[in-house]
Formats: structure tokens, sequence, C-alpha cells
């Protein structure tokens, strides 16, 4: 484990000690959670704009994609527990 100074504003500062006593834990434990979930959202973002990427790259070169109304006909009927065809993917509009 390394250090690493934070200098925090004196206002910011109370509002840690304050969130770290009504969650049972110390300043520093706060700290630390708040910048590993900063760093997990950070990371999650990361991926999911990759994927999305992805997905629209494969969109492109293929041309193809499922309508919203059907693709949401599905997935309802999914969720619902019925049996459903898989929608097939069309040429896009142009």
């Amino acid at each position: 484990m390394s250090t690493t100074t934070i200098r925090l504003p004196e206002d910011l500062k109370a509002r840690v000690v304050e969130a770290a006593k009504r969650t049972g834990t110390t300043a520093h434990g706060f700290i630390l959670e708040a910048i590993a979930q900063k760093a997990e959202r950070d990371e999650r973002r990361a991926d999911f704009e990759a994927l999305a990427e992805q997905r629209m790259a494969r969109l492109a070169a293929s041309g193809k994609a499922v309508a919203w109304q059907e693709m949401r006909r599905y997935l309802e009927d999914r969720a619902a527990g019925k049996a459903a065809k898989r929608p097939l993917a069309r040429d896009l509009a142009r």
C-alpha cells in the first residue's frame, strides 16, 4: 500500500467526517470507499462505451438492425415468461 496526500477544503473535510460517523466508519475508510466506487463507476462506463462502439461498428458493417418496436415486444414477452420468436435483423432504412 502506498501513501497519497489529499488536501481537502475545511468544509469538505467536515462533511466527510460527519458522513463517516453516520456510516460507522472512519474518515479514511469513507474516503477510500468513495474513491473505489468512483473508480469502479468510471471503469464500468468505459466498458459500456467500448461495447457500444463495437456494436455500432458491427451495425454499420452489416447494415442490418432490429426495429425497436419488434425488439421491445420480444423482450416484454420474454420477461413475462411467454414463448417469443426472436426478431430478425433487416436492412436499415436509408
